[in-house]
């Protein structure tokens, strides 16, 4: 598929050349790059994928980065210049371990070694493990619409896609090994090749010392350890494969990659495949590297280990574009990749796109919403947070996003679900979220005799209010009970005086714990209008009656 038109104008142009978001000043490293070297044909973008488990958030994620890049380079260069982006899968690679998350795990335990698209596939959906994986990753990245070609490194290598390429390296074996050698410990530098030969009997991606190189027949030879048998192996055609690094400056020289970034951990690699890169005649693509995501320990995650949220968990509980907005953010900073980071993402993404429409260029270069939808924002109606829906969930009890609409209707009259299909998507991730992960953790507070002072006389305010009144009104009314309590008058706050303190944060907090069950809650003006101020009086009854630090 065609990469979609981005929307262009001088003004826009002229703007993302200063604009400092990241995408923006990563895509100004590779016009620099052109602007010494003119390149013929197309600027090609790559991003990696290991098959050895299951695609997880963190392989979209490079797709998704590396697409904000490529829109940015569209636009500084107002679309003139073509480009191409590679998902390219290792899957020629050897199965080195089982993975934690798959079905039939003594199936592949039999099959250690092979490439990856030799190993049958435990799901039992595909001609190979590596072949199912691959899938699983197209399915999902389709599904996002990114305009991207999909490269299979067995198919390259087996096609003679990079016979060349390979031949090049094997005439520079020496250079390769200078530079890949001083890098390894005394063990693996003794038997350590740039070549992989695959064994002709088992299919085992071998590693092995190669006792004998001939450039003219582009072989090498090598002895199996096991057999001591001898073979000579053409390095071309998918008989043999290159080491990680090797390969990966191999790619890059024969695809003529100009941008791929890499995560924290592959610096090291970056550097080397680099040098080797230029060993082979080619020139490295240009880059960055981001920080890892890390599971709720802490701990890096992987797709071998299944430790990190899926693909399907995110999309479980949340939009696709929330997916992408956590992508977007801070991509140089570590960040906690789990469940409980979904709801700010899903709230911040519409809050976003909401502003979208009144920013001037400069401010809407630096909206993610336009790296999110390259630079078409869809125009989304949503009157209700993600957060005041699960709180609404949580005092109506609610199954299932019908029951929500009753509320939703008094606050917002004209919505609906076909009308607003955002606002009813969100109320759908709402409940799953809610019943799933919320109300497990709920601690009801039982009030204090402050505690309960102040509510009463709160649920009063709430009855004096005239009908129709607005969030605001309510929010005034709820600081008015909360100033007149010693506990929660704040002297310090902004434009405090003795006869007129400010309110605590500790008296919405009280409110929420007792009400609610949990720390943090809605704006509560806005959620009493939502909910209805009799059904909020009610609610407040039940809290003092028991009911709820009871259960």
């Amino acid at each position: 598929m065609a990469a979609a038109p981005l929307t262009l104008s001088p003004a826009l142009v002229e703007a993302a050349q200063v604009s400092t978001a990241w995408p923006f000043e990563e895509a100004r490293k590779l016009v620099a790059r052109f602007a010494k070297a003119p390149k013929a044909g197309p600027v090609v973008f790559e991003t990696g994928y290991g098959p050895s488990g299951l695609p997880h958030i963190g392989t979209f994620g490079e797709v998704a980065r590396t697409t904000m890049v490529r829109n940015a380079f569209r636009l500084l260069t107002e679309d003139k210049v073509p480009t191409r982006l590679i998902a390219f899968s290792d899957d020629l690679d050897g199965l080195r371990k089982v993975p934690d998350n798959v079905p039939n795990k003594e199936l592949l335990a039999q099959h250690l070694g092979r490439s990856l698209t030799s190993v049958p596939d435990p799901f039992g959906t595909h001609a190979s493990f590596g072949e199912h994986n691959n899938a699983r990753l197209r399915g999902f990245l389709d599904q996002f619409g990114f305009d991207y070609e999909f490269v299979s490194s067995t198919e390259m290598y087996r096609s003679g896609a990079f016979d060349a390429t390979l031949l090049i390296a094997l005439e520079r074996f020496d250079a390769i090994q200078a530079i890949m050698l001083p890098t390894l410990g005394e063990e693996r530098r003794a038997t350590y090749s740039p070549f992989l030969p695959v064994h002709p009997e088992s299919g085992v991606v071998m590693q092995v010392p190669i006792e004998e190189r001939h450039v003219d027949r582009g072989t090498i030879v090598w002895r199996d350890p096991a057999s001591g048998t001898r073979y000579e192996t053409k390095v071309t055609g998918g008989h043999a494969k290159l080491q990680w690094k090797p390969d990966w400056a191999m790619r890059w020289t024969a695809l003529g990659i100009d941008y791929e970034m890499a995560g924290k951990d592959l610096i090291d690699s970056v550097t080397q495949s680099s040098k080797i890169c230029r060993a082979l005649g080619g020139t490295p693509p240009e880059g960055f590297n981001y920080e890892l995501f890390l599971d709720e320990k802490g701990q890096k995650i992987s797709k071998s280990k299944g430790n990190g949220l899926t693909i399907e968990e995110w999309l479980t509980y949340a939009s696709p574009e929330s997916l992408s907005l956590f992508m977007y953010q801070q991509p140089k900073s570590a960040k906690r990749l789990f469940f409980d980071v979904i709801p700010r993402n899903a709230d911040d993404y519409l809050t976003f796109v909401e502003k979208y429409p009144g920013q001037d260029d400069k401010a809407r270069l630096m909206n993610p919403a336009w790296h999110i939808h390259a630079g078409n924002p869809p125009v989304v109606d949503v009157p209700i947070s993600f957060s005041m829906l699960m709180n609404l969930v949580s005092v109506s009890n609610a199954e299932d996003r019908g029951v929500l609409w009753g509320f939703i209707r008094r606050y917002a009259p004209d919505a609906s679900a076909e009308k607003n299909p955002k606002l009813d998507e969100l109320a759908g991730y709402a409940v799953r979220y809610f019943h799933d992960f919320v109300k497990p953790t709920k601690v009801y507070k039982a009030p204090d005799a402050v505690e309960r002072q102040a509510l009463e006389a709160l649920s009063a305010a709430l009855a004096a209010l005239p009908a129709g009144v607005s969030a605001e009104e309510v929010q005034a009314a709820a600081y008015d009970v909360g100033r007149a309590v010693p506990r929660y008058q704040d002297l310090k706050a902004k434009g405090a005086t003795p006869e007129k303190p400010g309110v605590s944060s500790e008296w919405f907090g009280a409110i929420y714990k007792i009400l609610l069950g949990q720390e943090r809650g809605p704006r509560f003006g806005s959620f009493a209008v939502l909910y209805g101020l009799a059904e909020t009086r009610a609610l407040i009854a039940k809290a003092l009656a028991g009911e709820f630090a009871a259960a």
